[in-house]
């Protein structure tokens, strides 16, 4: 069976950047840093006292408040995310068979705000067990790609992803697989999160894996720079359409983009600290480009993983060294989490959104707040530092990896 070609036709967005995708991209070429101080509960006690928060964001703008208060802040995101991205499609949904068309939905963490809401309040009582009949349902992961299903009548495949920060880039790939073996038409797929809670950044200082950088939080996101300490906690959803090409060309639809390879590996190392030589990240960026049979020299550009840890930033770095030798310094390389911060489960569906736009406009998003050359970094490596930069991009990836040694790689390609 020939598998068929996948394309991207719609985009949604809502991140701590901007709450529509033309305000992200604005954001995003002008280098703009969504750090700011936590706003959603006190953290003055807490090591980390800022995140990328999305800021401005009425859910009752978007969702009956009636509906709304059944949903986490996660699935809220979800759901005002796909209703961007459908709407951003051109789909007219009269016509679409529901049996064609499905959802494929990450989260890493879920509803962790409903979990402590409801958790607190039960230790707060009087010892006797007053949970919500809404408690499981709206904390679960997969219920956003249940919501969206819902709300679009779309009976096609359905299902949820969660592989840490690789989530989202899972899903992207689960639901173009779905497209390729011709099992829907149409998907919609991306991630959400919404983990700026007390737990949550509470934990993640427990691991170090924070910066702690209170006194610089506009600048404390910083890949490859040598004072890097950890990575940004943000929030927020992206949203792709995904459509079976021929399908996408017999209804008029614009074309962003072409998904044309993909990658899965194990780091099977540690549980959060990867490889130290790259070697799951070398060889998921390699599967990828395989797949999309292309020489490596055809990559113009590579949003990476970056998110700013002392070990991830160098082991990525080797391992595009590894995979393009030469051709690796005639990259654009950029982490755009030192704008938006770490998305976690989303983060994948957003720098995946970046990658296509950057297509789109032929232009490199940049990496901010580098302040120091890392001994440990090549310095001829075009780190796309400080200001974005124009150039005609034909094939670009995207990476992601989580914790656990999951490694995801999509390779998006100019369509014209």
């Amino acid at each position: 069976m020939a598998l068929k070609r996948v394309v991207v036709t719609g985009l949604g967005a809502l991140t701590p950047l901007g709450n529509t995708v033309p305000e992200f991209w604005e954001s995003l070429k002008n280098g703009v840093s969504g750090s700011d101080l936590i706003t959603h509960f006190d953290a003055s006690k807490f090591k980390t006292r800022f995140a990328c928060e999305v800021k401005n964001f009425n859910v009752e703008n978007f969702i009956d408040r009636k509906e709304a208060r059944r949903l986490d802040r996660y699935a809220q995101f979800a759901l005002v995310t796909a209703d961007e991205a459908i709407k951003d499609s051109g789909l007219d949904l009269t016509k679409v068979d529901p049996d064609e068309a499905g959802v494929v939905w990450a989260s890493g963490i879920g509803g962790i705000k409903t979990f402590e809401e409801e958790v607190f309040a039960y230790v707060k009582g009087d010892g006797t067990p007053k949970f919500s009949p809404f408690f499981i349902p709206k904390m679960i992961a997969d219920i956003a790609a249940g919501h969206i299903s819902m709300k679009y009548n779309f009976r096609g495949p359905n299902f949820c992803t969660v592989s840490a920060c690789a989530s989202s880039s899972h899903a992207i790939i689960e639901a173009y697989v779905q497209i390729q073996l011709g099992k829907a038409k149409i998907m919609i797929t991306g991630g959400s999160e919404a983990s700026i809670t007390e737990a949550s950044i509470g934990g993640f200082n427990a691991m170090q894996a924070l910066s702690t950088n209170n006194d610089e939080y506009k600048t404390a996101s910083r890949p490859f720079c040598k004072t890097r300490d950890g990575f940004v906690m943000g929030e927020g959803a992206a949203a792709l359409v995904l459509e079976e090409y021929e399908y996408a060309v017999a209804r008029g639809a614009k074309i962003y983009a072409e998904i044309v390879g993909t990658g899965l590996t194990a780091d099977a190392y540690h549980l959060t600290a990867p490889h130290p030589e790259g070697l799951g990240a070398k060889k998921v960026m390699e599967m990828a480009i395989k797949e999309a049979k292309i020489s490596p020299t055809e990559v113009d550009y590579i949003n990476v993983h970056g998110t700013a840890t002392p070990l991830g930033d160098v082991a990525e770095l080797k391992a595009i060294q590894q995979v393009f030798g030469e051709h690796a310094y005639n990259l654009n390389i950029s982490s755009t989490k030192s704008m938006h911060g770490h998305l976690l489960g989303g983060a994948g569906a957003i720098e995946a959104l970046a990658t296509i736009l950057a297509i789109v406009h032929n232009t490199a998003p940049p990496t901010i707040n580098h302040k120091e050359y890392d001994e440990n970094i090549d310095p001829k490596l075009n780190l796309t530092l400080h200001k974005a930069q124009e150039r005609t991009i034909h094939y670009a990836l995207s990476n992601t990896f989580g914790f656990g040694g999951h490694n995801a790689c999509i390779l998006f390609k100019k369509h014209s």
